[in-house]
């Protein structure tokens, strides 16, 4: 096995290689702004890193948010991109997720009940509440933080949105944003027990800003 993992579902953008044992290499950089120039170098990093080149791979996984519309739309269109180019197999697996997993993995290790969120900007979170570091309890939702207080109340939290929202959230705990790394390393793990992973299908929760118009301005002579 090896499984290239990317996400750009959150200010990170973070790509990984894996073996189906460890992680061969990884990279990381935060830039809410800069997804699409990012994350081509990072793959070449990361390969480059690991020895290995694109005709080696035997999959890619890829964060399916949610998260922000442009942003995410990057990771998903590479996926697939390099996917199809190699022949390979493209999974999705949920971000929050693979930072539910990266918590369990920390200096400070989540183990009991918690909650992810990250940050969906508007002045809400993306969120989903798990029992475990790999078992999620809830459906991926996002909300406002004083509207979900009572159900997360007592909760340790992990992610971005976490911190931005100590009131809500006074136990947040890192990582702060996703990594590749964790995400790999989840579905290597349930490739190996022989699990079907999603498909690479993006998980935006909410419409985009952007609308088309309603009524065209006529701009023609009449």
């Amino acid at each position: 096995m090896l499984l290239l993992a990317l996400d750009t579902a959150t200010p990170a953008v973070t790509v990984a290689l894996h073996d189906g044992e460890r992680t061969l290499a990884s990279d990381a950089q935060v830039d809410a702004r800069r997804h699409g120039e990012l994350l081509l170098p990072a793959v070449d990093r990361v390969l480059k890193d690991a020895g290995v080149t694109l005709t080696d791979l035997t999959g890619l996984v890829v964060g399916t948010g949610p998260g922000p519309y442009t942003g995410l739309r990057v990771g998903l269109a590479t996926a697939e991109v390099l996917g199809f180019a190699r022949g390979v197999p493209v999974h999705g697996l949920c971000t929050l997720d693979g930072l539910a997993y990266a918590a369990g993995l920390g200096a400070e290790p989540v183990e009991g009940p918690f909650v992810v969120a990250t940050d969906a900007r508007r002045k809400e979170v993306y969120w989903r509440r798990y029992a475990d570091p790999r078992t999620p309890v809830t459906e991926p939702a996002v909300d406002r933080p004083a509207d979900i207080a009572e159900e997360v109340a007592g909760l340790p939290a992990a992610g971005a949105g976490a911190l931005l929202y100590p009131d809500t959230f006074p136990d947040a705990r890192a990582p702060e944003h996703a990594s590749a790394a964790a995400l790999a390393a989840l579905a290597a793990e349930r490739i190996a027990a022989g699990e079907d992973l999603p498909a690479p299908r993006p998980l935006y929760l909410r419409r985009p800003d952007a609308q088309v118009p309603k009524n065209y301005k006529v701009v023609t002579p009449q």
